[in-house]
């Protein structure tokens, strides 16, 4: 009998267990990282076929002429956003990056780092929307500048966060804050555009830390929409790197988003149906040149011009269909 009782009991509490168990909330990923695997997933079909045709499309990243002016050297009173002594900036701080948004969810077309075309650095990376896209806060923080710069960015917001971090938004076309409004993480900013010195329509974004331009790709994952880590260790030896940078990964998305956003970005179609051996074309966009659509699609300038009946020296204009097989 005293056998019996201790089963019961122990029945009894394993039961109630069960019950407690069932009623404790599920644990899952945060809401942006199962969205993030949502969106991965989505559309995979062939993936490596796509990857296999589009991924030099997708690493041929543009060299963006960004602008001899830098709003980080001009001194405060040029409403600049770099008051500090670069030998007061500790050699290392731990940044929490935990509370983040993507600026936007385009895909990186063209890399932090120096561009030997233009002698310079280009100090932040470009990501690909199209006019009039949110861009969002990347961290909660303050505007800290609203301008423009004709020869450079263009429209440009600046926030300074609450995790020392100051970020820069370029090319906009227009924008949604004040100066010195507060905004928190995702809050809508401004809208993406083609201002100042550009090619074309895409994001340009920085990430500072008392004025040493950061690769944003140490601290944002771009291929999986998320930062690598919860804290960013800034080091004045290592800024300059990117974090777990993945060349494959970055197609993979690429070609995720184009399908995802077929009004935007129609799939390639030729005269002919079957095996896609009829003619291919090509429509220019702002910034091409004959040279430059040429080595982007695997051919010459003068089989261009035979294929277009066209010289090499003829002005092609924005929207202009040209043949390129």
């Amino acid at each position: 009998m005293h056998f019996l009782k201790k089963t019961a009991i122990a029945t009894l509490v394993i039961a109630a267990g069960i019950a407690a168990w069932a009623d404790e909330p599920a644990y899952r990923l945060p809401g942006q990282h199962s969205q993030q695997s949502a969106d991965l997933l989505a559309n995979q079909e062939h993936m490596d076929e796509i990857i296999n045709l589009e991924i030099n499309n997708y690493l041929n990243y543009v060299e963006e002429e960004e602008p001899e002016f830098d709003i980080y050297t001009e001194g405060w009173d040029s409403r600049s956003v770099n008051p500090y002594d670069p030998n007061k900036v500790p050699q290392t701080a731990t940044i929490d990056v935990s509370n983040f948004c993507m600026p936007h969810p385009g895909y990186l077309t063209s890399p932090y780092g120096y561009r030997k075309r233009f002698k310079r650095m280009h100090k932040g990376v470009d990501l690909k929307l199209n006019i009039g896209d949110t861009v969002r806060a990347a961290f909660d923080g303050r505007v800290r500048i609203i301008n423009f710069e004709r020869k450079g960015y263009g429209n440009y917001v600046v926030l300074r966060h609450t995790n020392d971090l100051e970020t820069v938004y370029g090319h906009l076309s227009a924008f949604l804050v004040e100066q010195d409004q507060y905004v928190k993480a995702g809050d809508p900013i401004a809208l993406g555009g083609n201002t100042g010195r550009s090619t074309g329509p895409h994001l340009h974004f920085e990430t500072r830390y008392m004025g040493y331009a950061i690769n944003p790709a140490a601290i944002f994952d771009f291929a999986n929409q998320t930062v690598h880590t919860d804290t960013y260790a800034f080091d004045k030896n290592t800024y300059q790197e990117a974090r777990f940078f993945d060349a494959k990964a970055n197609a993979e998305y690429a070609a995720a988003y184009r399908q995802a956003h077929p009004a935007v970005y129609p799939a390639k179609t030729s005269t002919t149906s079957g095996s896609g051996s009829g003619p291919k074309y090509y429509t220019v966009k702002k910034g091409d040149s004959l040279s430059r659509i040429a080595s982007r699609n695997g051919t010459t300038v003068n089989k261009l011009c035979r294929l277009n009946g066209i010289k090499s020296t003829s002005k092609i204009q924005p929207g202009q269909r040209l043949r390129i097989k």
